[in-house]
């Protein structure tokens, strides 16, 4: 049985909603790493790091590539990147939005107590 093209949608941004897997995201985008590159910029133990990164690959948004004993990681897909992009345009938008009412707020506060 197959599932419905929205709940695989639901299940791959459940996927991406963890802080520490949109860091390692942003990490990959300068291309592929090892787990000991990766610690110090994604800012978690080396543990939580290959859980988060069993996740992705799991989700088949990361690959694997093993050199000797060292295994480095990279997206399969390169449109992660611009999803993660898109995320930051609407982000910023929807926070200028609300610099505007604050704006708007500030000056009705002003206008009160003139």
């Amino acid at each position: 049985m197959t599932l419905p093209i929205y709940q695989v949608k639901s299940d791959f941004f459940k996927t991406l909603g963890h802080p520490a897997r949109v860091r390692i995201l942003e990490v990959l985008n300068d291309g592929e790493h090892s787990v000991s590159e990766m610690i110090p910029k994604v800012g978690i133990e080396a543990s939580h790091l290959s859980h988060q990164l069993a996740i992705l690959r799991k989700a088949n948004i990361v690959q694997t590539r093993k050199v000797a004993a060292t295994v480095y990681y990279s997206v399969v897909d390169a449109k992660i990147f611009d999803l993660l992009d898109i995320s930051k345009d609407i982000l910023t938008s929807s926070l200028q939005g609300f610099s505007e009412l604050l704006a708007e707020l500030g000056r009705l506060d002003s206008n009160i107590s003139n």
